[in-house]
């Protein structure tokens, strides 16, 4: 499988979305329902009500990409908790792989301003 740029945002649209929404569509709904710019170096993120398809739009320098994946027989574990969740592209590469974001979280991040 492919991997996404570490750089990049993602954005998942809690909501289901109509499964017949091409590009035009999604990037409307990025701009008006999002507040997103649908242009940004993001990863937009949509699903169908049932969860067995999920739709990734980027846009990149001349054009759209749409990306689809359907599952034939599981269902995606999609995150509840805002209208618009931001991910990190390893999280959204185990939201892909089928693994429930709730119970996968990472260690925090420590910082320190000097050792010892």
């Amino acid at each position: 499988m492919f991997r996404f740029d570490p750089a990049l945002k993602v954005y998942v649209h809690r909501e289901p979305v109509d499964g017949r929404k091409a590009i035009n569509g999604l990037a409307v709904l990025v701009e008006q329902a999002l507040g997103l710019d649908p242009f940004a170096p993001a990863l937009f993120v949509f699903s169908n009500r049932r969860r067995d398809r999920i739709k990734i739009l980027l846009w990149e320098r001349t054009g759209f990409w749409l990306m689809i994946k359907r599952l034939e027989a599981d269902r995606f574990k999609w995150p509840k908790d805002a209208e618009v969740l931001t991910l990190s592209v390893e999280q959204l590469h185990w939201l892909l792989a089928g693994i429930d974001l709730a119970a996968m979280r990472p260690h925090t991040e420590k910082k320190y301003l000097q050792a010892g």
